[in-house]
């Protein structure tokens, strides 16, 4: 299972961030437990100025702006 974290304020993006990765997640049939960290502390710990980010697995894979479906799906 993936540890799969959604770095963001609430926003429209993130909130699109979030949708996407467990859309995919489900397509592909791979497990995540996904965690939404709204905290701003806890975003900038991973090194992340621009919102939204995603960490998988403790590594930031992204950070500022949606990532394209493509780019999820490489990440599964």
């Amino acid at each position: 299972m993936k540890e799969v974290k959604i770095l963001g304020t609430g926003c429209a993006n993130c909130k699109n961030t979030l949708a996407i990765v467990e859309q995919v997640a489900k397509e592909k049939g791979v497990e995540i437990r996904l965690e939404k960290v709204e905290d701003l502390p806890a975003i900038m710990s991973y090194g992340v100025m621009s919102t939204p980010g995603v960490v998988i697995d403790g590594t930031v894979v992204h950070a500022g702006g949606v990532p394209s479906k493509t780019k999820v799906e490489s990440w599964f």
